[in-house]
């Protein structure tokens, strides 16, 4: 982990008093549900926490899976990007933070939209185009918006969402929330002028912002090597002088207690982090991408590591997780995501 140097920070014009009391009671809101929202202690609550990830994982994995035959069959239309393989990034994340906390995702988002508390249902239906959708029916797979959750959406544009999210955090600073906003991207991202403007800022400013980076080593179908001279992009988000480190992606509990050390640094001042987590897309870039970049060996050797399995099997080896239990779990995820294809049909 990189040391974060002093940064100075502009003078904003004092909070009004109505600002100062909101912002006190949220503060009180946050810590309480910061003191319940951690890895409770003792064995069975530890068991019962990695349940949940489990879960949560396999809901994002079921509801792809599902995508992938609706999209063959015509019912979901235009560009669709996978996250298998990836889950343990968004679900990890989305551990340390509160609902008074922001997100901004990219184009490849059904993970961060249901890790986030969105609905499959809503989801779903936005896949299909319906008005019930989270975003009305118009921005389909790649612009999932719930404003009600503080989930600010997938964008299209490579990097496009880190000027937002600075934009976020720079409104919270200024009103003196205590508030955190995470922004997802891909590794892509860090050859576009907008993550070098944002991280710069947000360093310069001090800004809370949680700067997620999903290296799955390929933007689009050009390897990170191909493209980037120096690829430890943890040290690159390091020399803007904001604490950065590496992460190892498919494992959900080191995703899960990299994103709650970085968070509380944020909470306490210390101004934005970076994390870079090292993950893997088992699936094409999209619906559309015929795959011909990777050799297929390597996918292979990725999906030996694959985050359901390696927590699946952390737990059996624990005694935590049975195949009665595992069963149960599986069945509760294919009824919610039967629900949410026929609400949308």
């Amino acid at each position: 982990m990189s040391v974060a140097r002093p940064t100075g920070t502009r003078k904003d014009s004092a909070p009004s008093k109505a600002d100062k009391k909101a912002a006190t009671a949220k503060t009180v809101k946050t810590t309480r549900r910061n003191a319940s929202a951690g890895p409770p202690a003792g064995r069975g609550a530890a068991a019962g926490h990695r349940t949940d990830l489990l879960e949560a994982m396999l809901r994002i994995r079921r509801f792809e899976e599902r995508c992938v035959e609706l999209y063959s069959a015509a019912k979901i239309r235009g560009f669709v990007h996978l996250y298998i393989g990836e889950e343990a990034v968004a679900v990890g994340v989305s551990e340390a933070l509160t609902v008074e906390d922001a997100v901004v995702s990219t184009y490849r988002e059904h993970g961060h939209a249901l890790a986030r508390g969105i609905t499959a249902e809503a989801v779903m239906a936005e896949m299909f185009g319906r008005t019930t959708g989270c975003s009305g029916g118009r921005g389909g797979s790649m612009h999932l918006f719930d404003a009600s959750r503080r989930f600010y959406g997938g964008s299209a544009i490579v990097a496009g969402g880190l000027p937002l999210a600075a934009g976020l955090a720079l409104a919270d600073r200024m009103r003196s929330l205590p508030r955190v906003t995470c922004c997802f991207f891909g590794d892509g991202a860090f050859a576009e002028g907008e993550f070098h403007e944002t991280a710069n800022l947000a360093a310069l400013w001090g800004l809370p912002l949680l700067l997620v980076c999903e290296n799955n080593l390929y933007a689009m179908g050009t390897a990170l090597a191909r493209e980037h001279a120096q690829t430890d992009l943890a040290k690159r988000a390091a020399s803007y002088g904001m604490p950065a480190w590496t992460v190892d992606g498919m494992d959900v509990e080191a995703v899960e207690q990299a994103a709650r050390r970085a968070v509380e640094g944020i909470r306490a001042g210390t101004g934005s982090h970076f994390l870079e987590l090292r993950t893997y897309r088992f699936r094409a870039h999209s619906m559309y991408d015929p795959d011909r970049y990777r050799d297929k060996a390597e996918v292979e050797r990725w999906k030996e590591r694959d985050p359901i399995g390696l927590l699946t099997d952390r737990m059996r080896t624990s005694g935590e997780l049975g195949d009665k239990e595992l069963t149960r779990i599986e069945q509760r995820i294919i009824e919610q995501i039967d629900q949410a294809v026929a609400a949308a049909e």
